[in-house]
């Protein structure tokens, strides 16, 4: 099938002859399976060419959206999807209602308005120079030394250092928010509920440190996030403390995992391809671009779920109420029916707006303009300071992401 020029799903049509209505009892693919930089990709380019909604027994069973316009009508359909059942996969141990991803329209809306007005392309300028010193202080040791395990000595840092600045906290909270979120996960892939309980519990306890810290009115609520979501009314009155709770306590996770992994796969490509490596140096104006297609190719999402609200169809499927949904932003990216030649680097696509790495409509990433940030500066930063290789083979983290833990590389001066 030609690819589309812009992502329409209403025009694109599942692949010929993807059955449908009797796959409950199917398992196309293993979850837990191990994985190679590239095994992943391969397995989810032969399984979206036959449907791009595949099934998997593993967690207690769950449909998988593959392929682009099918994971786009779930994401966008609020009416049929429901983020408030079990939002991710596996499901783990149920801790507390943490907005606003636990919530879906109207009631989100009270806490993403707050949020969307910290990611504003005036806060974002103002945060580019502190994102900027702390890519600087954790790269340049690493190329001094000439060698480095990336993923764990700089993209497992650089997310605390930045959520130091964004949220007003010390580099050693935000560094213990980083290491429990970090085992958390962890946790979860293995479904140990007991750990996730206790160390959901510290969450907790930080993001109430966090808020009573700012009880006392020292915190603006124009230049601080937990501020500005104390000082909020909805309805007449303030946000619920629960309510405000839950929200810091996802707030401080969130963007935390994703970068970890995701950082590491820019440096893995780059290593492999001296020649895109060296072109960007020279074009550092093209960096910006090149993140964008580093996003589609790398996206490291494919454990975040919807449940289905009620029996329905996706791409001639049939899904019944309460089924859990993994949306694999990490396949539905490389769908050839909208990306020409998708599993290439291709700088400027035509349609890279239509990448989905981080959402799209009622739960897309507030954060995503941050994130755009830390990503453009590490690039520019390790770009402009050495040339640089892998000197092992990549490690790779478990469902429910996909990326990068170990990133040897060797630097070369510049």
């Amino acid at each position: 099938m030609e690819p589309i020029t812009q992502a329409d799903p209403a025009t694109i049509l599942p692949p010929a002859g993807c059955p449908a209505h009797n796959r409950r009892d199917d398992h196309d693919f293993d979850p837990q399976g191990p994985e190679t930089f590239d095994s992943a990709h391969a397995q989810f380019r032969e399984l979206r060419s036959k449907c791009p909604v595949a099934r998997s027994q593993e967690f207690g069973g769950f449909w998988a959206m593959l392929g682009y316009p099918e994971l786009l009508e779930v994401i966008t359909d609020i009416d049929r999807f429901t983020t408030s059942k079990q939002n991710a996969i596996p499901k783990f141990a149920f801790t507390g209602v943490r907005p606003p991803l636990h919530l879906d329209p109207p009631e989100h809306m009270a806490y993403r308005r707050v949020i969307n007005k910290f990611f504003t392309p005036p806060k974002m300028r103002a945060m580019e120079p502190r994102v900027r010193r702390s890519v600087r202080e954790l790269l340049d040791p690493l190329v001094a030394r000439g060698e480095a395990n990336m993923a764990l000595e700089y993209a497992q840092k650089l997310p605390a250092h930045v959520f130091a600045d964004f949220f007003n906290l010390t580099v050693d909270l935000s560094t213990e928010i980083k290491q429990v979120s970090g085992t958390y996960v962890d946790a979860i892939q293995v479904l140990d509920h007991e750990t996730v309980k206790k160390l959901s519990g510290r969450l907790y306890e930080i993001a109430q440190l966090i808020i009573d810290e700012r009880a006392d009115g020292s915190y603006s609520p124009e230049e601080d996030l937990t501020a500005a979501l104390i000082a909020t009314e909805y309805d007449g009155g303030p946000l619920p403390d629960a309510m405000v709770l839950g929200c810091v306590r996802q707030l401080i996770v969130t963007g935390m995992v994703a970068p970890s992994v995701f950082i590491g796969n820019m440096f893995v490509h780059l290593a492999r391809d001296p020649e895109l490596q060296e072109f960007l140096r020279a074009n550092p104006a093209k960096i910006p671009a090149a993140v964008e297609e580093f996003l589609r190719l790398y996206n490291p999402y494919r454990g975040m779920a919807r449940t289905a609200r009620q029996d329905t169809i996706v791409a001639g499927q049939e899904i019944l109420q309460d089924d859990p949904i993994a949306l694999v932003y990490t396949a539905a990216n490389r769908d050839p029916r909208v990306f020409e030649d998708p599993d290439t680097f291709v700088l400027d696509r035509d349609n890279i707006k239509d990448h989905i790495s981080f959402g799209r409509g009622t739960h897309s990433c507030p954060g995503a303009p941050l994130a755009r940030v830390m990503l453009v500066a590490t690039l520019e930063e390790a770009l402009a300071r050495a040339e640089f290789r892998l000197t092992g083979d990549p490690g790779m983290a478990k469902w429910a992401e996909w990326g990068t833990n170990f990133v040897p590389l060797e630097f070369i001066a510049l």
